[in-house]
């Protein structure tokens, strides 16, 4: 009985102690949030960074001018034999175990070279660079220099990532319709094919393409660029799709170019015109005369509109900026300080653009510009320390030399539409009185 019962507690504390722990690795526990610690900017540091990426993107790169070399019949034997074993592995269905092999082959030679055989098997002969040994004092323009080296590269790399990333972004998001609906029939074609044909039909259509198109194809477009630009689709939906820059410059062309397109629709802009005017009478409250109404919607901080800005009394700022839209100008062909930048508020009427200076005394600092001299206007980034993240306007007028500036707008994207709109409104109308 004694034995009998040590033996069953002993099993029995066994068997608590291994559920215990099976318990307590089961146990949930809360995640630890560990920061990161950053090193500081060291030019040692940069460089030893700079070779290990260099040292570690070697093998990518060595593969990748493999895979050219075999495209491009850089060695005609190997790429020959490539082929027809590539071929015949596709027809048979060994596609799969042929690439498994391969990668076993290369791991089996890479184990070899680790215990020290010198084997080397690469269709374009490598060349080794020279190893420049590191340089331990630096002097400042060196470190200087170094940094600089490296941020272009690092701009260059990341310009060509963001390239990448911001085209197949845009070939999902149907930028390009066009291009997109390219993509979207030869999705529905491989479904439609995938439901009804046996996959090793499929994989044998896939794998015979893609080796001709690898090997003869891809070959024939490189040395023939005319045959490319006009039948390797792949090659040309690449190269049309554009980049977020390249969209918004194209949308900028578009809105420079949008003032010759509406000079075809006058009686539309006649209709806005009216709608314009019936807004602002309608704005008004009841009981109260546009003139009664004069002293409340169009007053600046020093007196009536017309006096402030020497104008006639039918120029009134638009319902739309009946309060102005503060800003500072930017003279840029000033040279003084005080008349290099001023705050105000700026003002769009009928046929002028008024800038109303913050600063008391004489109107000279206020300034009128005539919407019919506006030789071009545009959205413009000023530094990005002013307010409204340095968002501005910059209007050209053939008295500056250089264009100035509405900037540190809050509000950027109202004033360019109403600007925009009141200039290509009169323009159209004064064209279409001069024919």
């Amino acid at each position: 009985d004694k034995r009998s019962h040590t033996v069953c507690s002993r099993l029995q504390k066994w068997f608590c102690d291994k559920f215990g722990e099976y318990v307590e690795d089961f146990r949930f526990q809360p995640e630890e949030n560990t920061v990161e610690t950053e090193e500081p900017l060291s030019a040692r540091r940069l460089t030893e960074n700079m070779r290990r990426l260099k040292r570690g993107a070697k093998p990518v790169t060595n593969f990748v001018k493999n895979l050219s070399a075999l495209s491009d019949w850089y060695s005609i034997y190997t790429s020959a034999i490539a082929f027809i074993i590539y071929m015949n592995a596709v027809w048979h269905g060994w596609a799969i175990p042929m690439f498994l092999f391969l990668a076993i082959l290369r791991l089996s030679l890479n184990y070899l070279i680790a215990r020290g055989w010198r084997i080397q098997w690469s269709i374009v002969p490598e060349v080794s660079e020279p190893m420049e040994p590191p340089k331990e004092d630096l002097t400042v323009s060196e470190k200087f220099q170094l940094v600089l080296d490296v941020a272009q590269k690092a701009q260059n790399l990341f310009g060509k990532m963001a390239d990448i990333l911001e085209k197949i972004k845009n070939l999902f998001m149907w930028v390009q319709p066009e291009i997109t609906q390219k993509l979207y029939i030869t999705l529905w074609a491989a479904f439609i094919a995938s439901c009804f044909l046996p996959y090793r039909i499929i994989g044998l259509a896939m794998g015979l393409y893609a080796g001709i198109k690898f090997f003869l194809i891809d070959f024939i477009f490189k040395r023939c660029p005319r045959l490319r630009a006009k039948y390797d689709t792949p090659y040309i939906i690449w190269t049309s799709l554009p980049t977020d820059p390249q969209l918004k410059e194209r949308s900028n062309a578009t809105v420079s170019r949008r003032a010759s397109l509406y000079y075809s629709y006058p009686k539309s802009w006649m209709l806005q015109t009216a709608a314009s005017r019936s807004y602002v009478g309608s704005s008004a409250p009841t009981g109260i005369s546009k003139d009664e109404d004069t002293s409340r919607f169009h007053t600046t901080k020093r007196g009536n509109f017309h006096e402030v800005f020497n104008l006639s009394e039918n120029e009134r700022p638009l319902a739309v900026c009946e309060n102005g839209w503060r800003c500072c100008l930017i003279n840029r062909d000033r040279k003084m300080p005080t008349d290099y930048i001023r705050n105000g508020i700026l003002y769009v009427t009928e046929n002028y653009l008024c800038f109303e200076s913050s600063k008391s005394g004489s109107s000279k600092r206020n300034k009128v510009i005539k919407l019919t001299d506006i030789t071009d206007i545009q959205k413009y980034k000023v530094l990005s320390v002013l307010p409204g993240s340095g968002m501005g306007i910059a209007v050209s007028t053939p008295s500056t030399q250089k264009p100035l500036v509405f900037g540190a707008m809050v509000h950027r994207d109202e004033a360019f539409e109403t600007i925009f709109n009141q200039y290509v409104k009169i323009t159209s109308a004064s064209s279409s009185s001069e024919s």
